[in-house]
C-alpha cells in the first residue's frame, strides 16, 4: 500500500507527503517497486581523510514509498485489537526493500498474536543527501521521515487491520536496527504523539554521523553536483531535482563504491530538528523515545566488511584513521593499542568493525533504558552478520529452514522477539514449551542471553555476562564520538 506521495521531481529531498486520494478498491496482489539500491564502498582508503533481494521481483524506482501489511486472517472486527510489529529493513542505507521479507513468518512465530508491517524508504542519495543546501531548501534525512511517516500511517489505519495502535514495537536488523536506534532518540527523546512503546534491535548500525554541514558531508555534497554536472548551477538544489533519475542514480552507485572497503557513504546526519545531536550524547542524556528495548547482536559483527584480501598487509592504525578519517595519529594508535591483544591484525580490524560501529552502539542503547532493557548474543557459527534474519524470516531459507535446524533453538530464538513484542517482556512465553531460561535486564550484572549450539548439535540458550574487557573498548569508543561523529 502507498503511505506516501511519490518523492520526484520538486518533492525530491522533501519530507514525504500525504498521497492523493484515489477513488475504488485497489489491487495490492503485486510487491511495489523498489526503492533505488546502490552499494557499499570498495575503496582501499576513505576519500574523507581530514575532512540479491529474494523475494522481490520487482522494478526500482523513486516512487518507492509503499508498505506491505500482514494479518493473522480476517481481523478488522476483532474487539481486542493485536500488537503490532514494524519491521525496518536493513542495508547500509543504500539497499533493501520491503518485498524481501515475508511477515507471515513472525506471525506464525507469534502464534497469531501480531499484526505485521514492513516497509519502505527513500535510499542513498535519494534518502540521506547531506549539506547546508538541503537544509535550507529541502529536507535531510528524508529516508528516516520516510519511516516516521509510514508509522503515522500505522498510528492512523493499522485499526482497520485488527492492529493495536497503542502497542507498537519497531523491529529492524542492520540499518533497520540503526533506524530505530534514530527514532529512539529523535525529537529529543519527545516524539508527540508516541509513535511505539517497544524498540527491537538486531546488528545496531551506527557509522559516523556527522552535523549536516560538517567537512565530509558537505564533500558528499559537492561530489554529487559535480557527477550530476550541477557544480556551477546558481541553485545547486533546484539543479538536482531536474537531473534524470538515471543521471542521478549513476552518481549514486559510483559515490557509494568510492567509500572505504565495507563502509556505507550514505548515512543519517544531525539535522538540528529531527535528530538534535549525536547519538551518544543523546542516549546519555536520556532523551529517548520508547519503554523498552530488546537488543540482540552477533559475535563477529565486522568479518562482513573487512577485506580479507589484505590479511597480510592491513595496518591497524591505518584502518582506523580510514574508518574514522577525523583521528589523528595519537588517537588511531590508542586504538590499535587497545585491540593488539585480540588476534592477528586481521582479526583485529574485524574487532575494531564490529564492535566500533554494531556492537558498542548496542550497549549505549541498553544503558539508556537500564531497568527495561535486555540483550541477547547470536552465537551459531560462523556468528556473522545477518545470520541471525534467516532464523526469524524463515521464508529466506530455500527450504524453509535455517542452517541450525533445530526446532527448539528456532522457537527459543525467534519467539523471544515476538513475545518481546507482544508484552515488552520476553519472559512472558505465547508458547510454554519455549526452552528459553528467563532473561534478566541488562542492567542486572550486565546479563545477556547467548544463543549457540553445542559441536554435538545440541541448541545452547543460557544467559551469561558481557565481557568487561569489552565494555572498556566500548568506554574507547564513545570517549571519541565528537571525532567519530557518533
Amino acid at each position: 500500500m502507498r503511505y506516501a506521495a511519490p518523492p520526484t521531481g520538486t518533492l525530491r529531498w522533501q519530507a514525504p507527503r500525504t498521497p492523493a486520494t484515489v477513488a475504488g478498491i485497489q489491487q495490492a496482489n503485486a510487491q511495489p517497486n523498489t526503492c533505488l539500491q546502490a552499494s557499499s564502498g570498495s575503496s582501499p582508503t576513505t576519500p574523507f581523510h581530514r575532512s540479491s533481494l529474494k523475494r522481490a521481483a520487482a522494478a526500482a524506482s523513486e516512487d518507492c514509498l509503499f508498505l506491505n501489511v500482514y494479518t493473522p486472517g480476517v481481523l478488522s472486527d476483532r474487539t481486542n485489537k493485536l500488537p503490532v510489529v514494524v519491521w525496518i529493513h536493513g542495508g547500509g542505507y543504500v539497499g533493501g526493500s520491503a518485498g524481501s521479507f515475508n511477515g507471515d513468518d513472525l506471525i506464525r512465530e507469534s502464534n497469531n498474536g501480531v499484526v505485521v508491517v514492513i516497509i519502505q524508504y527513500r535510499l542513498g542519495v535519494f534518502g540521506f543527501l547531506p549539506g547546508a543546501a538541503v537544509k535550507n531548501n529541502g529536507a535531510l534525512n528524508t529516508g528516516l521521515l520516510d519511516q516516521e511517516f509510514s508509522l503515522k500511517w500505522v498510528q492512523t489505519h493499522i485499526g482497520k487491520f485488527g492492529g493495536d495502535p497503542t502497542q507498537v514495537t519497531i523491529w529492524g536488523e542492520s540499518a533497520g536496527a540503526g533506524s530505530v536506534f534514530q527514532h529512539v532518540i529523535a525529537n529529543d527523546g519527545k516524539t508527540t504523539p508516541p509513535l511505539f512503546r517497544g524498540a527491537i534491535t538486531s546488528s545496531t548500525f551506527l557509522p559516523s554521523q556527522y552535523n549536516f554541514n560538517d567537512p565530509a558531508p558537505e564533500q558528499l555534497y559537492s561530489e554529487t553536483l559535480a557527477q550530476t554536472n550541477c557544480s556551477t548551477a546558481a541553485n545547486s538544489l533546484a539543479c538536482l531535482r531536474n537531473v534524470p533519475v538515471a543521471t542521478l542514480q549513476n552518481a549514486n552507485t559510483r559515490i557509494a563504491s568510492s567509500s572505504f572497503f565495507g563502509t556505507f557513504i550514505w548515512a543519517p546526519v544531525v539535522d538540528g530538528t529531527f535528530i538534535t545531536q549525536r547519538p551518544t550524547v543523546a542516549l546519555r542524556q536520556g532523551k529517548v523515545n520508547g519503554k523498552a528495548v530488546l537488543a540482540v547482536t552477533n559475535t563477529f559483527e565486522g568479518a562482513a566488511f573487512v577485506n580479507a584480501n589484505t590479511a597480510s598487509t592491513v595496518q591497524v592504525p591505518d584502518y582506523i584513521g580510514n574508518l574514522f578519517p577525523n583521528f589523528n595519529s595519537t588517537e588511531t594508535a590508542a586504538g590499535a593499542a587497545i585491540y593488539r591483544t585480540v588476534g592477528t591484525p586481521l582479526a583485529q580490524a574485524i574487532g575494531i568493525m564490529g564492535e566500533s560501529i554494531f556492537i558498542c552502539p548496542t550497549y549505549y542503547l541498553l544503558r539508556a533504558f537500564s531497568g527495561t532493557s535486555f540483550k541477547g548474543e547470536f552465537a551459531i557459527p560462523p556468528g556473522g552478520h545477518g545470520q541471525d534474519v534467516a532464523y526469524y524470516f524463515t521464508s529466506q531459507n530455500a527450504n524453509g529452514v535455517p542452517q541450525f535446524n533445530n526446532t527448539a533453538f528456532d522457537k527459543a530464538f525467534a519467539q523471544s522477539f515476538l513475545n518481546f513484542a507482544l508484552s515488552l517482556d520476553p519472559n512472558i512465553k505465547s508458547d510454554p514449551s519455549n526452552i528459553t531460561p528467563r532473561w534478566n535486564t541488562w542492567a542486572t550484572g550486565n546479563t545477556e542471553m547467548l544463543f549457540n549450539k553445542t559441536d554435538a548439535g545440541l541448541p545452547v540458550v543460557t544467559p551469561t555476562a558481557t565481557s568487561g574487557q569489552l565494555l572498556d573498548r566500548c568506554d574507547f569508543w564513545e570517549a571519541l564520538g565528537s571525532l567519530s561523529g557518533q
